[in-house]
């Protein structure tokens, strides 16, 4: 689960284009928007896109599910290694 956490913080790096982070910046526990990283609901868009081309899973557009699932990384690296197609 660790390694997956830290392939999800790259990702989000790269989708977000996060020049000034590093992966061991990002808490995995701390909340991705608002107070978090700070971001909003077009990043939460991109990284969906990116997670769903990198591990084939799906989120719904608009959902309390997916806002749960986007608390932080270590809620999205849960949903990943739930849902993912091998």
């Amino acid at each position: 689960m660790l390694a997956l956490e830290a392939e999800i913080k790259e990702l989000i790096i790269t989708t977000m284009s996060l020049e000034d982070i590093t992966a061991d910046d990002i808490d995995a526990a701390a909340p991705l928007f608002n107070e978090g990283l700070g971001l909003d609901s077009i990043d939460a868009l991109e990284l969906g896109l990116a997670l769903q081309k990198r591990y084939g899973v799906t989120l719904a557009a608009d959902s309390e599910e997916t806002r749960q699932h986007f608390a932080s990384v270590r809620a999205l690296s849960a949903f990943v290694a739930a849902n993912r197609k091998q």
